[in-house]
């Protein structure tokens, strides 16, 4: 009897562990869309810059960070990038 009722507990107890580790993997990758004035408003939140996919290379030189990626957030900011290489405000 003690061995099912404490199989039973660590069930449970694995169980509400592993919803809440879902839970904040969930939220953690809802970024707010903010459209910045200027490269060094955006570089202050993202010191690589956006990009809008993961496969988008740097055209330019070498950068010192690795860029951020958010469609959503590339779109609202596509002004900034002035090489047109998929990467606003690379570093």
């Amino acid at each position: 009897m003690k061995k099912y009722i404490s199989a039973l507990l660590m069930g449970t107890v694995l169980i509400i562990s592993f919803s809440f580790s879902t839970m904040k993997v969930e939220g953690a990758a809802k970024v707010k869309a903010v459209a910045y004035k200027n490269c060094t408003e955006l570089n202050k939140v993202y010191k690589g810059g956006v990009s809008k996919d993961a496969k988008t290379t740097n055209k330019g030189g070498k950068t010192k960070y690795k860029p951020f990626v958010s469609a959503e957030l590339y779109k609202l900011n596509e002004k900034s990038d002035r090489d047109n290489d998929g990467i606003a405000c690379e570093k």
